[in-house]
């Protein structure tokens, strides 16, 4: 049995295509399903049910995924603490963090933090929640910088995983204005027309907060998806432009709101309020890694304390 089984093996879980889980692992489809196939010979029994779209895990593949999981994780934060017991980085400090927040938070939170500690070097990944998400659980990241909302849990085993709140922001509905200048081009209305709707993809943190928050809006909404990215930037641009309305961060938008560039879609019941929340694993990390974390988490807010 291979690691690159497991990880394959976890690529197709995640996304139930062969095909875009062979291109994200850099593999043909053939010798994609051959590996796949290999894991299944070893395990003694299918793992996939290829009979349905997207494809699904059998309920040996369920049960096995944690196990994978863990596996994978454990293999690859061991070869990391391997490397720091070598002398190899041993103070750097390895970040993901979304999009989003590696172009607003991220910069001005650690450099407040360095006012308080030398840090040192850091290395800061940034990329989708799903992508940021797999970079923590192959252990390739010590903290995960990420907007979290209660109705969205983040995939990262609770088990394995602690968070703390180190910070807070909001999705605003934003649209461009109107020949006025003022007003929303795009009014948000419940049950009133449908209006287009500049969405962020399933691999997007955000896109999941939005999508579990809207059962919890003042009325039912009729969005029509015109866009969908997982970038909110790019979401931003469109917005500007007057395609449509997107739920963005606020820490992204205030010189837009400022310049009247984009203007709120709808009144503060239609934002969804949301955590900054930095993941780290369970286990012990090095000694920087170590400091890292207890010097955030005492710069936390008292309700967002890490809580075990």
């Amino acid at each position: 049995m291979e690691l690159n089984w497991l990880e394959d093996f976890l690529a197709l879980a995640e996304c139930g295509n062969f095909s875009r889980a062979a291109e994200g692992r850099n593999l043909t489809q053939p010798a994609f399903s051959r590996r796949i196939r290999a894991l299944e010979d070893w395990t003694g029994t299918p793992l996939f049910d290829r009979s349905t779209q997207p494809v699904g895990l059998t309920e040996a593949g369920r049960r096995f995924r944690p196990f994978a999981d863990e596996t994978v994780r454990r293999l690859l934060q061991g070869r990391e603490e391997a490397r720091l017991a070598g002398g190899a980085a041993a103070t750097a400090l390895r970040f993901a963090a979304t999009h989003a927040l590696s172009l607003t938070f991220f910069p001005t939170w650690l450099s407040r933090l360095e006012e308080q500690a030398r840090l040192g070097a850091i290395h800061l990944l940034s990329d989708s929640m799903q992508a940021c998400e797999q970079v923590m659980t192959q252990g390739q990241a010590q903290f995960l910088l990420c907007h979290a909302h209660a109705a969205a849990p983040s995939r990262l085993e609770a088990g394995a995983f602690r968070s703390a709140v180190v910070g807070s922001d909001r999705l605003v509905p934003v649209c461009a204005p109107d020949e006025s200048g003022n007003a929303p081009r795009h009014p948000l209305v419940g049950g009133g027309a449908v209006l287009p709707h500049l969405a962020y993809s399933p691999e997007s943190g955000m896109g999941r907060i939005v999508t579990a928050a809207r059962g919890a809006f003042l009325a039912p909404l009729a969005l029509d998806t015109v866009f969908t990215s997982h970038l909110a930037a790019v979401l931003r641009t469109l917005a500007r432009d007057g395609r449509g309305v997107a739920w963005l961060p606020d820490s992204l938008i205030g010189e837009d709101l400022a310049q009247g560039r984009l203007v709120r879609a709808g009144g503060t019941g239609w934002e969804i309020p949301v955590e900054v929340r930095l993941y780290r694993p369970r286990a012990r990390q090095s000694p920087a890694a170590e400091a890292f974390w207890a010097l955030a988490a005492e710069q936390a807010p008292q309700d967002g304390r890490d809580r075990e």
